[in-house]
């Protein structure tokens, strides 16, 4: 019995990729199908990083189409190109920059400059070029965090270089003032500083450009909305209600001003005791992952409350470079799919196919 392309198409429109929540053929995976009497090539082209899901990915489509009648040997390629997404009406993606995620939380002390770091690495981990951007111009920690020090370069007297941190280009106010010198600024100040940080520095072909929000709902989030050409937002909360209560705030923020939210994370939602294994839900249970259900965003994960996530972020060795083969790691590496994989389902941004048309006079 012979098979032909279509019999392959089918089979693959019934498998469903995790991280899309879609079947392969919905979600436009299936490059090319090649079918040569029972030989049977499958070229599958993933609109996200998902270095770690090749594999599995792989092995399941083999095992699908090999118990197929007629079907001999079976080659399984897949590869992933990151494309630029639609932002905000009359912005345009940046230079340098396809996407931007802003990492956003309606209150401070939930681990969100933490999450931004370790999910900038993971999606390094996957296969993307990153950056991270410190929106935080107060009480700036990325520097730290990737364990990053002095000031960067200026080739040309305008414009700055990114400081490299574990593979990560970075930008924060932290490296152009001492780390005990308070920013004593009114708004307008610090929203110029954040878009001066943003526009003047080389960002060099950056799939995904992490932005580190302050808390809260103030003036970075609102010039980050209105001029800052974001393709997504991920919210990050704990699973207490006073926390859940200012998350659904940053949430209903971004939605009101038109900016995708790709998804809710949850941050210390189980701590493991490290001497007895006691597993205790200290701030609660299930917040955010209902939170996610009641404004029908996804849950893109959780975090366990680890003393060693802390650590090694105060070390400037986050844990998905320090412990690269760990739980906590993959846990991260899950979310970093996911997030992106949410923001590949996005309308692409096609400016870029387009010629610009400059009429002078003459």
């Amino acid at each position: 019995m012979s098979i032909d392309k279509a019999q392959v198409e089918t089979a693959l429109a019934e498998m469903v990729d995790l991280n899309m929540q879609a079947d392969l053929v919905a979600a436009g995976s299936v490059k090319e199908i090649t079918v040569d009497g029972g030989n049977v090539s499958v070229s599958l082209l993933l609109g996200y990083p998902a270095a770690g899901y090749f594999d599995n990915l792989k092995q399941a489509v083999r095992e699908k189409l090999a118990a197929m009648d007629g079907v001999i040997d079976v080659t399984v390629d897949v590869a992933s190109k990151i494309k630029s997404h639609a932002v905000q009406q009359n912005l345009k993606p940046l230079k340098g920059i396809k996407n931007i995620i802003a990492i956003a939380s309606g209150k401070g002390g939930v681990g969100k400059s933490t999450t931004a770091v370790n999910l900038a690495l993971a999606l390094q981990a996957e296969g993307a070029t990153v950056g991270i951007l410190d929106a935080d111009i107060y009480g700036p920690s990325i520097p730290r965090m990737l364990g990053c020090s002095g000031q960067p370069e200026s080739v040309d007297g305008k414009s700055l270089e990114p400081m490299i941190g574990h593979g990560i280009q970075s930008m924060s106010i932290g490296y152009l003032v001492e780390e005990d010198t308070p920013m004593i600024w009114r708004g307008p100040m610090v929203t110029q500083a954040l878009e001066q940080l943003l526009n003047d520095t080389n960002w060099k072909d950056v799939d995904y450009l992490v932005v580190d929000l302050p808390p809260g709902t103030g003036d970075t989030q609102l010039t980050l909305a209105q001029k800052i050409p974001v393709s997504g937002a991920v919210i990050v909360t704990t699973p207490q209600d006073i926390a859940l209560l200012d998350a659904r705030k940053g949430l209903k923020m971004f939605e009101k001003v038109e900016v995708p939210v790709l998804g809710v994370v949850e941050n210390m939602s189980i701590h493991i005791c490290s001497e007895c294994g006691h597993a205790e839900h200290i701030f609660g249970e299930g917040g955010g992952a209902r939170m996610a259900e009641q404004h029908k965003v996804d849950f893109l994960g959780s975090l366990p409350l680890d003393i060693r996530i802390r650590e090694q972020g105060d070390s400037g060795n986050p844990s998905v470079a320090a412990m690269q083969d760990s739980q906590i790691s993959n846990i991260y590496r899950e979310i970093a799919r996911r997030t992106s994989a949410r923001l590949a389902t996005m309308a692409k941004d096609h400016s870029a196919a387009f010629p610009s048309i400059v009429i002078e006079n003459n």
